[in-house]
């Protein structure tokens, strides 16, 4: 009889990323753990950045995902994200936010 595969051997689903809603400015200057991130467009046209980074940390031995449109961090995200998990801290430069 046929072997056949199942969808569930080879479908790679995205798993919704749970965690408690924070604004980034509640983020600022405090280490994270990043564990996930997603890049997906905006649904508001309104910011700089026709992008969104849903990002997914620890802190404080609590999970807590963050929306945010910043492109400084969008970029760093796009070029680092082969080292999640990372620590990290966001900090605010003048208007932008950035990982250090």
């Amino acid at each position: 009889m046929d072997k056949h595969k199942r969808f569930s051997d080879f479908a790679e689903e995205a798993s919704p990323m749970d965690g408690t809603k924070l604004k980034i400015e509640d983020v600022i200057n405090k280490e994270i753990l990043v564990i996930n991130c997603k890049i997906k467009e905006s649904k508001y046209s309104k910011t700089n950045s026709s992008k969104c980074l849903m990002l997914q940390f620890e802190m404080d031995g609590n999970r807590y995902v963050l929306f945010t449109g910043s492109s400084v961090l969008l970029e760093q995200m796009e070029k680092y994200k082969d080292e999640v998990p990372f620590l990290t801290t966001i900090k605010k430069v003048d208007r932008y936010y950035t990982f250090s």
